[in-house]
This record gives structure tokens, C-alpha cells and sequence, in this order.
């Protein structure tokens, strides 16, 4: 004979107890999904400008301390380094001849002299004209007043001097892609 509570044997409260569990457990497992930290990204495939080969992908993932931006580029002149820039317009077409402003904020644009929010830094190209890396941007972000999605992202011919009263000036485009989230 089976013990009874309240007119259920053990057996059945068990096996009520064991559904409500495994109820309780889809529910917050769900949970988890909602409410997990989404890692915000964006990628850019950058293809050559006419007349040069660099190739490459460019991958931004925005961190605690900044956007990682890795990159993985090829066919670049062997040995050199080269400038890395985030451009104000997502356009790719009219680079060499007519290319965007470096991004910058409302209150940089106009600043002599100083780094602006889109100059990520310099890369460099080894002895087969790949580079493999990545830098951290404070400057910009994957949302909001400095986000940098649908603007171009440029690799160009020379590298950006840091020193130089005007750092902007890096030559021309060799390859070129369109951050997309």
C-alpha cells in the first residue's frame, strides 16, 4: 500500500515536482538567452581600388576598453607600412579620385594637426604583403554619435606619420570595404 498526502500518493506528487522542475528549468534556460551579453559586431571586406591587389577582411568587435578592429590583409607591396582609416561615407566607387573625409566628430572636424577618430593607426605588411592583426579604438564604437557602421573602412599607400602637423595625408587608396553590421 503507498503512503498518501492529500489524496496523492508519493509517486504522483514525485512525479509532479519532477514536471514543474524541468518546466522551471526551459524557463530560465531561456532566460539566459534573453538576457546573455551580445557581442556587438561588424565586418568589412575590403577589395583593391584599380591599378593594386591588396585584399582583405577587417572584423570590429566592440569591447570594454574599445572596438577591436583584427584584420587579415593580402597582396600588399612586401615590407611597407600602410595606413589604416575609417572614412566618413560608405563609398568605395570614387575613392582614388574623390574619397571621403577621415571620420571625425562634428567638434573635431576642423582640428590642424591632430588624430581623428577614424585614423586607426599603422599596419605592416611582411615580406609576402600579408598583414595579420588587430588594435583597439577607443575613438569609435558600434552604435550611436560614433559608430562607424556604413562608413568606409581604407587601407592606404602610406603610412600615417604621427608627428606631422598634418597626419591626415596618407596617399592614395589600395583597397577599400564597407563596415556592415
Amino acid at each position: 500500500m503507498r503512503d498518501r498526502v492529500n489524496g496523492r500518493t508519493r509517486s504522483a506528487w514525485f512525479t509532479l515536482f519532477a514536471v514543474a522542475a524541468a518546466v522551471c528549468s526551459v524557463l530560465l534556460g531561456g532566460c539566459g538567452i534573453i538576457f546573455q551579453n551580445h557581442e556587438k559586431r561588424a565586418d568589412a571586406t575590403l577589395t583593391p581600388t584599380p591599378g593594386n591587389t591588396a585584399r582583405g577582411t577587417v572584423t570590429l568587435i566592440e569591447r570594454a576598453d574599445g572596438v577591436q578592429i583584427s584584420y587579415n590583409l593580402v597582396d600588399m607591396p612586401p615590407n611597407s607600412d600602410h595606413a589604416l582609416q575609417v572614412h566618413e561615407r560608405g563609398d568605395c566607387i570614387a575613392v582614388n579620385g574623390d574619397a571621403s573625409p577621415v571620420f571625425a566628430l562634428p567638434s573635431d572636424r576642423g582640428r590642424n594637426g591632430s588624430r581623428l577618430e577614424g585614423e586607426l593607426g599603422n599596419i605592416h605588411a611582411d615580406a609576402t604583403g600579408a598583414a595579420t592583426g588587430f588594435i583597439v579604438a577607443t575613438d569609435v564604437s558600434l552604435d550611436g554619435v560614433r559608430s562607424v557602421i556604413s562608413r568606409a573602412i581604407m587601407l592606404h599607400r602610406e603610412a600615417a606619420d604621427p608627428y606631422a602637423l598634418s597626419p591626415h595625408n596618407v596617399g592614395p587608396t589600395l583597397a577599400c570595404g564597407v563596415i556592415r553590421r
